[in-house]
């Protein structure tokens, strides 16, 4: 960065810096931080559109609001990148989800700034509430707390559970709502319409423009305006909308819409709104991408979207069609289309992940039979018990960390009833240069604990195809399949499907030295171990459990028959996963062998690529191979 590319933005370094600054440069120096992300995403890929979307906000906030004193919360964290170039982390933002630099999301370990962590969605709300009844508690009346919510965030029950509490606390929370129209994909459901309403209603739009005039040109900051601002909130709610407005009826005092990409007009407003108390609620409307023509036009892709031109947007695509496996999220979304048509009972369900978890392509098939219900995980599972009841086969694809929200309704709205649901676990893993909120370590574990699901884990691509295909092919029950983001083998499209036998293995590889015990997608990293360790003169057998639940006993007992050293490999918590259910087989059957577990460790793991994160954790292929030759040493 120089100062003459960024003249303003390189004198700001924290808030102080920019409350130097005059109210008309604002506008230029969010120019200069949009340009800035732009660069540094360009060859660092992140989160990109969102981002772009809140840099006036951003600006806005850090001006009018006495940050890291006032708390401020960022809802869906990858809204924030604008946040942490403003406070203290500009010269670090090339780092951003690369391996021991800072986190794309807010992380409290980080940065003072950074009032709460954030990387799932609809926690804002509750969490600035709990701050400002924290602050009252205290004595502190003046602290300020602001929830920025946005990207889909208010879809979430979460978010609407925080609102009925926040309503009637009376503590000073101010939440803005960022309306861009779009999560990763478009938003869906009532809330989305009931803001389309508001933002497109001509006579509410007039009045409001009317009222702000007054505000800014017919009176002064003070109570004056204050008092207008209340009259506002009263005609809005009896006659302009004609209906109750739905945060007015949680006893918010509702402001907006208003343009999010007006600096100014956000920075006069919010230092209204900071004259006031208990909870209110500023409606901004934004555009996602803003500033980069693809990025507007394509929110969806350019969400996270790789490597790109600086100047035109256009993706840097270095893989050629055809040489790579298609990702498992494409086979999932193929294949959930093959069963589809063959089986007129499957239906597709997502949380917000269409394009994400490749549900999109059923959707666009079969509109009729795949459904978006918004960020709301736990709705997801429940509405997916609800088909199951009358009949249907719901394939209920969820992100493994998100997974984690509904895990009440696996168990007591799915599990407790024996109902066929098929959970697709997506992301299970490490997620990579997401980080911590995001790695999907901890299914197996949690599921295994479930009684009567069905625990499976395919280790390519093929083995992703038959486990789809056994799920729907009869039972009763719960059926999880969890794989990674990413690819492994390609799969030969024109194999018939196969039925897997529940709980069975299968033996990868012979050996006579020391047994492998694999489960999921980490296989992989098993199978390059071997080839590393017939190098060195050993032979490893490799066994492909398949099944976390039920165990392939029969197998286990061959096992620990024929071996006194044995590895266990998973790509989840080795606390509670196959680990864990191997050495409870072996106190359960009287066996004696030294075992070593490999997995992640008990610990939160950051950001970094799946490389350098399966190296930390000690299960790539190096890290197996090592834990074999010491484990071998022992006596």
């Amino acid at each position: 960065m120089t100062s003459e590319q960024y003249p303003l933005l390189y004198r700001v370094n924290f808030p102080s810096d920019l409350k130097g600054l005059d109210e008309g440069d604002l506008p230029q120096l969010c120019a200069e931080i949009r340009n800035f992300i732009i660069e540094v995403l360009s060859e660092n890929p992140g989160h990109l559109a969102a981002s772009l979307g809140t840099v006036e906000l951003a600006v806005a906030l850090h001006y009018v609001f006495d940050t890291p004193d006032d708390k401020l919360v960022w809802d869906v964290g990858h809204q924030a990148y604008a946040h942490k170039i403003l406070t203290g982390r500009k010269n670090l933002f090339h780092t951003i989800r690369l391996y021991k630099g800072i986190s794309g999301f807010p992380k409290t370990s980080e940065s003072e700034y950074d009032a709460f962590g954030t990387g799932h969605s609809s926690t804002s709300i509750s969490a600035a509430l709990g701050m400002a009844i924290a602050a009252r508690l205290d004595g502190n009346e003046d602290r300020q707390h602001i929830a920025v919510i946005g990207d889909g965030a208010m879809t979430g029950g979460m978010a609407v559970e925080g609102l009925n509490n926040a309503g009637v606390s009376k503590a000073n929370i101010l939440v803005i709502l960022n309306d861009n129209g779009i999560a990763i994909d478009s938003n869906v459901g009532a809330i989305k319409e009931y803001l389309v309403d508001i933002t497109t209603s001509r006579s509410y739009n007039r009045f409001k423009d009317l009222v702000w005039k007054m505000m800014g040109g017919n009176t002064k900051y003070g109570a004056n305006s204050r008092a207008i601002i209340k009259q506002v909130g009263n005609a809005v709610k009896s006659s302009i909308l004609r209906k109750s407005n739905i945060f007015e009826a949680f006893s918010f005092r509702y402001f907006g819409p208003t343009d999010g990409h007006d600096v100014i007009r956000l920075v006069k407003l919010l230092r209204d709104l900071k004259q006031l108390r208990g909870p209110r609620l500023l409606h901004i409307v934004t555009r996602k991408g803003k500033g980069l023509e693809k990025a507007e036009q394509e929110p969806t892709t350019y969400h996270s979207p790789g490597i790109f031109d600086k100047n035109t947007g256009e993706l840097r695509n270095s893989e050629c069609p055809g040489k790579y496996p298609p990702k498992y999220q494409t086979v999932f979304g193929r294949t959930i289309i093959e069963l589809a048509e063959k089986n007129e009972k499957i239906v597709g369900i997502t949380p917000a992940m269409p394009t994400g978890c490749s549900l999109n392509l059923m959707m666009e098939k079969m509109p009729h039979r795949a459904f978006d219900v918004g960020i709301a995980e736990q709705h997801a599972v429940t509405f997916a018990a609800g088909l199951a009841r009358q009949g249907m086969i719901p394939f209920c694809n969820i992100y493994s960390t998100f997974m984690q929200r509904a895990y009440d309704q696996v168990i007591h709205d799915v599990a407790l009833q024996n109902l066929r649901v098929v959970f697709c676990l997506d992301r299970g893993g490490l997620s990579g240069e997401d980080g911590a909120t995001h790695h999907g370590v901890y299914d197996l574990a949690y599921f295994r604990a479930v009684p009567g699901m069905i625990v499976s884990a395919p280790m390519n691509e093929e083995e992703l195809r038959n486990l789809m295909f056994t799920a729907q092919s009869g039972g009763d029950g719960p059926f999880s399949i969890r794989y990674p983001r990413g690819r492994g083998v390609m799969p030969d499209w024109k194999t018939p499907f196969r039925k897997v036998e529940i709980g069975k293995g299968r033996k990868i590889k012979d050996g006579k030295d020391i047994a492998l015990l694999s489960t999921g997608h980490a296989g992989n990293y098993g199978v390059e171990a071997s080839r590393l360790l017939e190098m060195k003169g050993l032979a490893m057998a490799h066994y492909d459990m398949r099944f976390l639940k039920p165990l392939d006993e029969e197998l286990l007992h061959e096992v620990f028959t024929h071996f006194d050293r044995v590895i266990t490999l998973e790509d989840g918590t080795v606390t509670g996963g196959l680990g864990s259910a191997v050495l409870e087989f072996m106190n359960d059957h009287n066996y004696s062998a030294k075992v070593k577990r490999l997995g992640v460790p008990d610990k939160f793991i950051g950001q970094g690529t799946i490389e350098e994160l399966t190296a930390e954790c000690g299960f790539d292929a190096n890290g197996i191979a090592e834990s074999v030759i010491s484990l071998l040493q022992v006596k």
